[in-house]
Order: C-alpha cells, then structure tokens, then sequence
C-alpha cells in the first residue's frame, strides 16, 4: 500500500479540495499511518504559530551605515593623499628646478631628450582622456594649478626661443624638464585618482 506524500497531506489540510482529494481522503480514512503523519503536521504548525515573531532588540542600521561611511571616508583620503602628496613633491622639484650649472651650454641632445619625455606624457594624459573624469575640489584645483604652470612654461619656452644660442640651450633643457616634471604630475593625479575612485 502507498502512503500520501507530503504535498498530498498539506493540500488536504488546507481548505478547499483540488481535484484528485477525494481520493486522498478515502485513502486517509482507511490508513492509520496518513492519520497520524497528519496529526503530526497538524502539530507542527501549531508548535511554529506558538512560537514568538523574531524582531531585532532594535534597529541597528544607523550604526552598521556611520561605520562604513567612516570607513570609507579614511580609505578614500588615505589612498587620495597619497597620490596628492606625490603629485605635490614632483611638482615642487619641478617649480625649483634643476640647477643651471648641470646642463652644459650647447647640448642639443638633453633637450631632444626632454622634449620627447615630454611629448610622451602629452600622448600618455591624451590616450587617458582627463576630461571624461568626475574629480573632487582638491583635484580639481591642483590639476588646474599644474596646467597653468604649464602653460606659463610653454610661454617661456617661447621666449627662449628668440635668446642667443649659448644662453638659450642651457634655459632650454632647464624649461623643458620643468615642463616634463609638471606634465608628470599631472598625469600622476589624473591616474592616481581615477584608480582610487574605480574608474
């Protein structure tokens, strides 16, 4: 003889009869171990209705929200000063400068060199795209200071241009790896803070 499944015994408990109950019910009223498997779901639920609802002693979701928003908060200033802090000290070196003893008079060969240094973090903070970037106040503002600086080096750069040879190649190399350290920052504080915002 078989028994009633599960699904057959909780359809019979429940109100209302689907077709195919009423044999259930006949086959209820002949076996005594559907009777009492049953009574036992019968039990079951009134045992789990008796039970008291579960409710938190109280609501926690303020706390669990302020410790992660601190949490947060230390990450995202930890991790943005950092990068400031690096971007600030190249673009201190750059401000000072080299010393104009170090670079010989004529040498063509130091300024190819930085120009093309140059050229390539020009390429670099191109391919990188800083304008589709969100950046906060303080980004914002040291990327703007590192771009006007570089324009007040290219204008320099310019008036270089028109000095005599001698005099001119030394200010030349000076300029251009000012320029080159600056471009350098730049590049680092667009970089650094689309890293730590996880663009």
């Amino acid at each position: 003889m078989t028994h009633l499944s599960m699904e057959a015994l909780v359809s019979l408990r429940e109100s209302g009869l689907e077709p195919g109950d009423t044999a259930a019910l006949d086959h209820l009223d002949e076996c005594s171990y559907c009777r009492a498997e049953l009574e036992r779901l019968h039990q079951r639920v009134a045992r789990l209705k008796a039970l008291p609802a579960l409710r938190p002693a109280r609501d926690r979701w303020p706390q669990v929200a302020a410790q992660v928003k601190a949490r947060r908060h230390r990450r995202t200033r930890a991790g943005g000063m950092v990068g400031l802090a690096a971007a600030a000290s190249i673009a201190v070196v750059a401000a000072i400068g080299m010393p104009a003893g170090t670079v010989s008079a004529a040498d063509p060969a130091a300024i190819a060199q930085a120009m093309e240094r140059s050229h390539a973090l020009e390429t670099e903070l191109y391919r990188y795209n800083p304008e589709s970037r969100v950046l906060d106040g303080r980004t914002a503002r040291i990327t703007q200071e590192l771009e006007d600086r570089i324009a007040r080096l290219d204008r320099e750069l310019e008036m270089a241009d028109l000095l005599q040879r001698q005099e001119r190649d030394s200010q030349m190399v000076q300029l251009w790896r000012e320029r080159v350290g600056l471009l350098d920052a730049l590049v680092d504080v667009h970089v650094t803070r689309a890293s730590k915002v996880g663009l």
